[in-house]
């Protein structure tokens, strides 16, 4: 099928050594992409040596086999601001950009520390603004791009527990579609995916301590099941591609049926 190859482009993931970020990057580079795995924690990926410089920002790890291609890793923080301007230095020219990272801090509001809240800011809203700023612009002057920020179902139709989480989150809706505006003259397209419940080693800790949790959560879902992080990266890759190009400023769930617009 015409239109949904990525041959030539360069992606950035960030959160890519999560699983749905693994997922995603691993979809990309089936589709022909080269994958920049971006993340804070690269333990594990490709198995790097003690000295693959992965705790400099911006400094590259190890080569990573996806799919069939060679992929990068690199290291960054989101929550500094010198680390992603580094990372955006060190990693070149880039087509697409899919925020994927995250860190979420369940409690209900009325406990909750504002300490958690300004790392979340930092991490789900601020360090993609700094990015999107700093990789936007060589997008539009190449007159092509791909923008798609995940954010959460828990953001789009609220979440107990998930107070300030789901407000950083919300902020990637605004800045999306803004971006969607601002950017389209060049060809370069935003989007939102929400992704519902999803079978995550994240998702399985925070109910480890309520047994039969999980269970319940998948018979209250329409698909009476959870998702997984492979239903995410499907809808991700699919508006990276080509045959997306007239998808711009939406915000789409991957949620089995919960969420329902």
């Amino acid at each position: 099928m015409d239109g949904l190859r990525l041959d030539g482009r360069t992606a950035v993931v960030t959160g890519g050594a999560g699983a749905i970020g693994a997922a995603i990057a691993a979809d990309l580079t089936a589709l022909g992409a080269e994958v920049v795995i971006a993340d804070v924690d690269l333990t594990g990926v490709g198995n790097p040596a003690p000295d693959a410089g992965l705790t400099g920002a911006g400094k590259r790890g190890p080569d990573v086999g996806l799919g069939g291609a060679a992929n990068r890793a690199m290291h960054v923080d989101l929550a500094s601001p010198a680390s992603v301007t580094e990372f955006a230095d060190a990693v070149g020219e880039v087509d697409i950009l899919v925020h994927n990272a995250g860190v979420a801090i369940v409690e209900p509001f009325t406990e909750s520390d504002p300490a958690g809240w300004e790392l979340m800011w930092q991490v789900n809203l601020r360090g993609p603004m700094l990015l999107t700023k700093l990789l936007l612009p060589g997008m539009m002057a190449r007159g092509w791009g791909r923008l798609v920020f995940v954010s959460s179902d828990g953001a789009r139709a609220g979440s107990g527990g998930e107070g300030a989480y789901a407000a950083t989150k919300a902020g990637l809706f605004g800045l999306a579609k803004t971006l969607a505006r601002e950017a389209a003259r060049a060809h370069v397209t935003s989007n939102v995916v929400c992704p519902g419940p999803t079978d995550t080693p994240m998702l399985r800790r925070v109910s480890a301590a309520e047994p039969g949790l999980v269970d319940r959560i998948a018979r209250g879902i329409p698909l009476r099941r959870l998702g997984t992080p492979a239903d995410v990266a499907g809808l991700v890759a699919y508006l990276c591609t080509e045959r997306a190009a007239y998808i711009t400023g939406q915000t789409l769930s991957v949620s089995g049926g919960v969420t329902m617009h």
